[in-house]
């Protein structure tokens, strides 16, 4: 296993070898961004900006954000599988001021999600390592619109300081989803009972309970 992006792979097969160098370049040096000539801007900021790419666009964004969604599921350990609605879907690129993709949201329609349901309390209670990795939620359906299937944040380089990196990524994760809301509805923004996470990692969870300000908050899982 590579120490700085993570990716197993056979030391002594070339194909292997060759995918790792492909994939440490991506995940070390981040996703160039050149920029198009009809690129749809949704939000700008004094560091970056908010590109939306949809199903149909031209073929050179469809492949950048197949580039992109390779290298977040290899981060977030992500099957590939194709969404319910692919001609439905919505990729938000956040664009780093250095014309890199730092921030990747993908989106689809849905009808219904589930919430979170609470951790537990007692002296039985697992620890919080544990809480922290698993989480149940209701098997009542609630109604929802939009479905995160997945949020990403490029991890900055290691020379600047961690809290300063990991405020830096929380806001890139909160922008991408506040434009999201902004953008997913014509004429709509969405409330954050209208939105629903699919199958939060453990940084995913305690990011969705600070946005939404509750610890159940709504997933569904794109799988299905």
């Amino acid at each position: 296993m590579c120490k700085s992006c993570g990716m197993i792979y056979a030391a002594s097969n070339p194909e292997d070898e060759l995918q790792h160098v492909q994939h440490h370049h991506r995940f070390v040096e981040g996703i160039k961004y050149t920029g198009w000539k009809k690129e749809r801007v949704v939000a700008e900021f004094w560091d970056g900006k908010i590109v939306l790419v949809l199903p149909r666009d031209p073929s050179y964004a469809i492949r950048k954000v197949e580039d992109v969604q390779e290298l977040v599921d290899n981060e977030l350990g992500f099957q590939q599988v194709v969404p319910k609605y692919p001609n439905k879907t919505k990729t938000l690129l956040f664009i780093s001021d250095e014309k890199k993709v730092v921030g990747c949201l993908i989106a689809e329609p849905i009808k219904q999600a589930f919430r979170v349901l609470s951790e537990p309390t007692g002296p039985e209670t697992p620890s919080s390592k544990e809480c922290q990795r698993a989480w149940q939620c209701s098997d009542v359906p609630e109604p929802a619109v939009c479905g995160i299937s997945r949020i990403w944040v490029f991890r900055l380089k290691r020379r600047k300081r961690i809290a300063r990196r990991l405020k830096r990524r929380k806001r890139i994760a909160r922008r991408l989803v506040d434009t999201l809301r902004n953008c997913f509805m014509f004429g709509c923004f969405l409330s954050t009972n209208e939105i629903a996470f699919s199958d939060p990692t453990p940084d995913g969870k305690l990011f969705a309970t600070k946005y939404c300000n509750t610890p159940n908050f709504l997933v569904y899982n794109f799988n299905h």
